[in-house]
């Protein structure tokens, strides 16, 4: 890394990327594997269901365990209705006397 403004861009890039929840680490594998790595580390970096499809499918094949099943709010957010702003507004009523 020669100049200065190099490394500094570098820094502030790296920087942008830790805001993003992401981290930089080092692996070791078999060059025939290079292209491999790189797809699943950008696949799994997105979000979404097919990053978490992609997640469950590797953490099967790697501990052999089958995954968890998913939770409601999972469920919910893979919806097709999230972000579409929808509102359903409810009557507020007082509801009725009961005596005890």
């Amino acid at each position: 890394m020669g100049n200065v403004a190099q490394r500094r861009a570098i820094q502030n890039y790296r920087a942008r990327l830790t805001q993003r929840g992401f981290t930089r680490f080092e692996v070791m594998a078999l060059d025939a594997d290079r292209e491999l790595i790189r797809t699943l580390a950008r696949r799994l970096a997105e979000e979404g269901p097919q990053a978490e499809q992609v997640r469950a499918a590797v953490k099967t094949a790697v501990t052999g365990e089958p995954p968890r099943p998913a939770r409601i709010l999972t469920a919910l957010r893979r919806s097709p209705l999230v972000g579409a702003g929808l509102d359903f507004p409810r009557p507020r009523e007082k509801g009725r006397k009961v005596d005890l």
